[in-house]
């Protein structure tokens, strides 16, 4: 009897070999963004202004954006890690979205101040083609 099993593909090989590749693109696109949002967050003392990126007054929100390669999904988890330090947990989601915090034990609505949304769209261009080459 002629054996032709070796003219199929091996469909265990090639699904692991596209998860291999959508880890690598997302990952690489994760870390695109991230900095991206990085580099738009500058270190003053003023405020910036409503709509533009929010300035870094003591470092913590430029130093805590990070991604994640989320493998059930099959997709990137990118942003800030929730700040508890001086009770500012909120503090990412306010400045991305705008809405009402307290700082210095007054309460106070902020205008938004994106910086996650417009680093995504920015890099969002160039996503397709991160993907040739990437099933190998």
């Amino acid at each position: 009897m002629l054996k032709i099993t070796h003219l199929f593909f091996d469909s265990k090989k090639v699904t692991s070999s596209v998860d291999k590749g959508t880890r690598k693109v997302l990952s690489k696109f994760g870390a695109f963004v991230r900095r991206t949002a990085k580099g738009s967050i500058r270190k003053r003392k003023q405020s910036a202004a409503p709509g533009q990126p929010p300035s870094s007054h003591t470092g913590l929100l430029k130093r805590f954006i990070f991604f994640g390669y989320e493998p059930q999904k099959r997709s990137v988890v990118i942003g800030p890690v929730r700040l508890t330090e001086n009770n500012r947990g909120d503090a990412p989601s306010v400045l991305e979205y705008g809405g009402r915090t307290t700082v210095k034990k007054k309460r106070v609505k902020i205008s938004t101040r994106p910086f996650m949304g417009p680093a995504l769209e920015k890099e969002k261009p160039n996503l397709p083609s991160m993907w040739k080459d990437s099933v190998k």
